[in-house]
Formats: structure tokens, C-alpha cells, sequence
């Protein structure tokens, strides 16, 4: 027995609909049906009272015109005779009080139908009962004559009438009715199904669109549309979260190519050092030289990474930390390799601190210096100063500079000046640069008016 309630609830879940149209359809059959069952027990209720009320209204009536032949005046009383009186007498009792004077042929004296005939007589007011004798029967009581005191009434005349006419026109009505709210329930059932379809295609129509939108990666958005207020609604909260998924796809897809740019020195720095090495035997003291420059470039590249993944989070707004400026420079400097002719050259006090961590400040630089290096004639310089509310670096090469049409593309991910120039660049390192130095509240700006060369300035704030 515990098992049945649970057997229940499972059968329910399994024949609930899947489907928002089912559903809605189910509800609106429900509501429909329990308001349908309301109106027709209202209804026949109404109509069995009505009918009852016209089965008495004609029993008082009779009673009335058999009264009329009831003669009070005289003692005894007596009932005169009258040419249809045969009509009057079916179904009929006249009391003189407790004296049956006349009855129905049908009803003798001992028959339960003059019995309760005798009860309500007995009251000697107009009263209405109904009883069961084979078939239901409506019996109404009318007195006749003054009323004595102590006595009741002169006579009382009690009618009677067989309810099946009226049993049977009220069941018919019931099944009339029955049978109008289950095509009442049917249509509604139906219309329901095709206004919730039809009603629900557009919602259809923006899933298949935004299924095909997702697979094809487009750049289309649902827009505003002919369409309900609702479905609008809808249209523009998954606008924004196509755009939104659109613009962390983009951030991954630069996270990546940052960290493939980065990345791409230190681990030419360990193939070189590798290739150098296995070029001839080498001694102990260049092997440890070779072992040390690898592990540099190792911890390095897990430097980058860090730095780059942790400012990629979303809480990364504000770094928290110092470092020694100068220190941190010189030490980025002797990493990078001038080269050819070129020189460079860092230069500034030593007593300045940054406001951001070493690794941080180096990821900064290391890109606008890679840059210098790689496009500069003879030399780069590297000049650290102070400022009022903070550390200003300017790294500054001779080289060609940046050509007056590319300054509004500069720190644009993926943009080069010059895609055949022969230097291995993605245009990656620019925009890395600023993004790491805005997450830091510092900025990294292009000096347009300094000629010959190019002028970079890494504004940080002070520790």
C-alpha cells in the first residue's frame, strides 16, 4: 500500500505533456472543464427548482378549482357535485378535519399515499411534500373555508401529482447539458492546441535561427521584428547574449594568440640554446651556462603565462603590488638580444618603484622594447622618470616609425603596418601591452610627434 502513492505520481509525471503546447493545452482544458462543471450543476439545479415550482403551482391550482366545489357554510361539510367532477376527483382528498370525506378510487383509505395525504392535511396550513410510492409524487395541501379556533380549518383539500414528466425532462436537460460541455471541452481542447501553435511559431522560428547562428558562428542578432511585445523581449535579452558569448570567444581566441606571441621568445631562446648545444661537445662550464639560459627561459614563459591568464580573469581591474623599476628593466633588457649594430640602453633613477608586480611591469615592456629592437637602425633607449602620480617609460628607437595612415590602427589586435616586412610579428604585442597596463590603471600611449623613429610611453602608477 505505501507503493500505490508513489506508483501514482510516477503514472502522473508520464502522462504530463512534454511540450509548452500540451501544457497550455491541458490547462485551458481543465479550467474550461471546471468551469463547465459549475455552470451545468448551477444550471440543472435552477431548472429542477423551476420545474418543482410549476408542479406545485399546478397542484395549488387544482386544489383551487376542487375547493370551489366545497361547500363550508353548512354543517356538515359537504362536497357538491359538478358536471366534471369525475376530472376533479383524480388524485384528490378532501378532509373536514380529521374525516375523510372523499378520495381517489385508486387510494383507498389504508394506501400510503392517503396516508401522507392524511399527514398533511392534519397540519391545516398550504404545505407541499414529496414521497415515494413506486414512482416520486409532489402532494400540495390547500385549506378551504375560515379557520376555527382550536380546530384549523373548515376542510383541506390535498392534491397529488406524479413526478416522472418532470424527472424526465430535467434528466434530459442533464444529458443535453453533458453532452454540450464535452463539445464545448473538445473545441476548446482543439482552438487551444492550434492558437498555442500558432502562437508559438515564431519562438520556434528563433530557435532554428539561433541553432543555425551558433553552428556558423554569425554575426547576425534578431533585431526587433514584427513580432509580440514578449517575443521582442526575448529577441533582445538573446541579442545580448549571443554578443556577449561573441565577445568571450573573441577574448579566448586573444588570450590565445597573446600567449602564442609571448611565448614565441623564450621558446626560441631554448631552441637556439638547444641547436648551439648539440652543434659540438661542450665543456661543463657551457653546459651549465646552456642548462641556466634554458631554465631562465622556462621560468620566464611560466611567467608569462601567469601574467597573462591572471589578468584575463574578470576580477583582474586592479594589481596589487610593487617592484623596483629599474631593477626589473635592466634585467628585461639583458634578456633581449640587440640585433646586429643596434645598442640599447636604459637609463634612469634608481630609486623609483612602480605600482605593479616585476612580472607585470616586465609584460608591459618586453613588447614595446621587442618592437623597438626589431625595427630600429642603431640603437633603442629605454628612459625610466618619475612623474607627479607615478613612473613614466619611454622606449624610443631611430627606426622608420609608424606611418601617419596606421596610427589609428596601432593597438588594434592583429594590425601591422607593414605584413611584408620580413619581421615575424601577429600585431599582438602593442595591444597586449595596453591591455596589461590598463588592468594596472597605468596606459600605454604612441608619441606621434617625435621624428625620426618612434616614441612609445608606459605610464604606471607609483608604489
Amino acid at each position: 500500500m505505501s507503493g500505490f502513492p508513489g506508483l501514482l505520481a510516477a503514472a502522473g509525471r508520464r502522462c504530463r505533456p512534454r511540450t509548452l503546447r500540451g501544457r497550455l493545452s491541458l490547462i485551458a482544458l481543465t479550467t474550461a472543464a471546471l468551469v463547465m462543471v459549475i455552470l451545468t450543476v448551477v444550471f440543472n439545479t435552477v431548472v429542477r427548482q423551476r420545474l418543482q415550482q410549476q408542479a406545485d403551482g399546478e397542484l395549488r391550482t387544482r386544489a383551487g378549482a376542487v375547493a370551489a366545489t366545497v361547500d363550508t357554510r353548512h354543517h356538515p361539510v359537504r362536497v357538491l357535485e359538478t358536471p366534471d367532477d369525475a376530472a376533479l376527483d383524480t388524485n384528490v382528498w378532501i378532509y373536514a378535519g380529521t374525516r375523510l370525506l372523499e378520495h381517489p378510487v385508486s387510494a383507498p383509505s389504508g394506501d400510503p399515499v392517503t396516508r401522507a395525504a392524511a399527514g398533511l392535511a392534519a397540519h391545516g396550513d398550504p404545505r407541499c411534500t414529496a414521497m415515494t410510492a413506486g414512482d416520486r409524487i409532489r402532494l400540495c395541501a390547500e385549506p378551504v373555508g375560515g379557520v376555527r379556533p382550536g380546530t384549523g380549518p373548515t376542510a383541506v383539500v390535498v392534491t397529488a401529482m406524479d413526478l416522472a414528466p418532470y424527472r424526465a425532462s430535467a434528466d434530459a436537460l442533464l444529458i443535453a447539458s453533458l453532452a454540450l460541455d464535452a463539445g464545448v471541452l473538445a473545441c476548446t481542447y482543439v482552438l487551444t492546441r492550434l492558437a498555442v501553435g500558432r502562437a508559438l511559431r515564431p519562438v520556434r522560428a528563433m530557435t532554428e535561427q539561433a541553432t543555425r547562428w551558433s553552428v556558423v558562428a554569425s554575426d547576425q542578432r534578431f533585431g526587433a521584428g514584427d513580432r509580440p511585445v514578449e517575443l521582442t523581449r526575448l529577441g533582445a535579452s538573446l541579442d545580448e547574449l549571443l554578443d556577449r558569448i561573441r565577445a568571450v570567444l573573441r577574448h579566448e581566441q586573444q588570450l590565445t594568440r597573446e600567449l602564442s606571441h609571448e611565448l614565441r621568445n623564450p621558446l626560441a631562446r631554448i631552441t637556439a640554446e638547444l641547436d648551439w648545444w648539440r652543434t659540438r661537445p661542450r665543456s661543463t662550464a657551457e653546459t651549465r651556462a646552456t642548462h641556466a639560459s634554458i631554465a631562465d627561459a622556462a621560468t620566464s614563459m611560466r611567467t608569462i603565462c601567469e601574467t597573462v591568464l591572471d589578468d584575463a580573469q574578470a576580477d583582474a581591474h586592479t594589481v596589487p603590488g610593487t617592484s623596483d623599476a629599474m631593477a626589473v628593466l635592466r634585467r628585461l633588457a639583458t634578456r633581449l638580444e640587440a640585433p646586429g649594430k643596434t645598442t640599447l640602453t636604459v637609463s634612469g633613477p634608481d630609486t623609483l618603484v612602480a605600482g605593479v608586480p616585476a612580472a607585470l611591469l616586465e609584460r608591459i615592456v618586453a613588447p614595446l622594447l621587442d618592437n623597438a629592437l626589431r625595427h630600429a637602425r642603431t640603437r633603442v633607449a629605454l628612459r625610466v622618470s618619475p612623474e607627479p602620480d607615478g613612473v613614466c617609460a619611454a622606449i624610443v628607437d631611430d627606426g622608420p616609425g609608424v606611418p601617419a595612415a596606421f596610427t589609428a590602427h596601432l593597438f588594434q589586435p592583429g594590425r601591422r603596418a607593414d605584413p611584408e616586412d620580413g619581421h615575424g610579428g601577429a600585431g599582438l604585442g602593442l595591444p597586449l601591452a595596453r591591455r596589461l597596463a590598463r588592468s594596472a590603471s597605468g596606459e600605454v600611449t604612441h608619441d606621434p610627434g617625435h621624428t625620426p623613429g618612434t616614441r612609445f610611453v608606459v605610464s604606471l602608477p607609483a608604489g
